[in-house]
């Protein structure tokens, strides 16, 4: 399992997500309180889409823990943007703690990431690729599960015409990809445990899954903070009342503050967050 946050509204540094709040993700990434286990520390990823609204967003991640990178940290205070996603990993067994494998993944001006486990992989890996087109199959560079769910994602957005900025659009493909993963583990894996939070932003609109397939459980935390401008200021970060125009909306695996506005998302189900800001949530068909 892993951590993530995903921030759409007015430009922030990324250091108001990874360094600033009193529980950052750098915090998480060492003292998770929604875990278990409360090390992150198998590496960790960031994607941001620049202010002159490139489709293609920037990633940077490393292997190593995201507490003691000098890079981001000399990065996170001085880059800016209206979308940005931050991710920590704790490495699925057998999955390599390698950078090709850390989080988020970038391809045709998307941005993917996961926290959770599609359980016996090893025996739905073969089945999966099998279903890729050969473009979808071409993005894939490492051996994490989560990598192999976003080609089954590329290929349903493909094949449903998304646009960017069609949050509706997406959502669609990532209830398609998850489907075809559940069907998948139904005939070749029937006692697999599926934890799937998924995020996928495309530098305009954003969908973000909260899903397990075990009885009895909600799935792994997620949680939702919007309709107020963010802001981090000597130390605090909070949001405030938004002025005309704006908005901004926070999507993460744990609260960032103890501030009021952090909701639960509710189990299975999915948070779509449109261009203007605004968000809706449904619950997903299965």
């Amino acid at each position: 399992m892993c951590r993530f946050t995903l921030y759409v509204g007015p430009p922030i540094t990324i250091s108001s997500l990874v360094t600033e709040p009193e529980h950052s993700l750098i915090h998480q990434s060492f003292h998770s309180r929604e875990r278990s286990e409360p090390l992150n520390g198998d590496g960790f990823g960031v994607a941001w889409w620049p202010a002159n609204r490139s489709s293609e967003p920037a990633v940077f991640k490393s292997t190593t823990p995201a507490w003691s990178n000098k890079n981001l940290l000399e990065l996170a205070p001085v880059v800016e943007s209206g979308f940005i996603m931050a991710h920590v990993r704790a490495a699925t067994r057998g999955s390599g703690t390698l950078e090709v494998n850390c989080h988020p993944f970038k391809s045709h001006g998307y941005a993917f990431m996961h926290n959770g486990d599609v359980g016996d992989f090893i025996h739905l890996k073969r089945h999966v690729l099998a279903q890729l087109s050969d473009e979808s199959f071409a993005t894939i560079l490492g051996s994490t599960d989560s990598e192999h769910v976003f080609a089954l994602f590329l290929d349903e957005a493909r094949a449903g015409k998304v646009e960017r900025g069609d949050a509706e659009g997406m959502g669609r493909a990532l209830e398609r990809a998850v489907q075809r993963v559940i069907d998948l583990a139904k005939e070749h894996a029937p006692k697999a445990d599926l934890w799937l939070n998924f995020a996928v932003c495309d530098g305009a609109a954003a969908a973000v899954m909260r899903y397990t397939n075990v009885a009895g459980n909600d799935g792994s935390s997620l949680y939702l903070n919007t309709g107020r401008r963010y802001i981090c200021e000597e130390g605090m970060c909070r949001m405030i009342a938004p002025q005309r125009g704006e908005g901004a909306v926070l999507v993460s695996s744990e609260p960032l503050s103890q501030e009021p506005g952090w909701s639960p998302v509710p189990a299975r189900s999915l948070v779509l967050v449109h261009p203007d800001r605004s968000t809706s949530t449904c619950s997903l068909p299965y």
